[in-house]
């Protein structure tokens, strides 16, 4: 029987399950370590993005300043979003690994063994 059946037969007692793990410390602490990663990076990111754009509208001249070739600073800058988008990725997949996941499957092998 899936989770998603359990749920449906399971009624009220499922309800008070997940109420009582949403409630508990571990959860309280699990959610918290997420949001110190998460809230940071994506204020960083936003601000990264929004200084691109600022300066891909107002600062033509030195977007336009030639590197090598026909790249220039704008070319440069708008190619590392992507490299900075893999970075968060790369580093928030880490974070997960090592903070949140082995924390989040004591907390389901905790709901699994009491619904049963």
């Amino acid at each position: 029987m899936s989770s998603t059946e359990r749920s449906a037969s399971g009624g009220g007692q499922d309800q008070e399950v997940w109420t009582a793990m949403q409630a508990s410390p571990e959860f309280g602490d699990l959610r918290r370590r997420l949001r110190r990663f998460v809230f940071p990076m994506t204020a960083l990111f936003l601000g990264w993005y929004l200084l691109y754009v600022i300066l891909a509208d107002y600062a033509h001249g030195f977007m336009s300043i030639k590197l090598v070739g026909n790249i220039n600073v704008g070319l440069v800058l708008g190619l590392l979003q992507f490299v900075s988008t893999f970075l968060i990725t790369t580093l928030y997949v880490r974070h997960a690994n090592r903070n949140l996941d082995p924390t989040a499957e004591e907390l389901r092998r905790r709901i699994e063994g009491e619904d049963r």
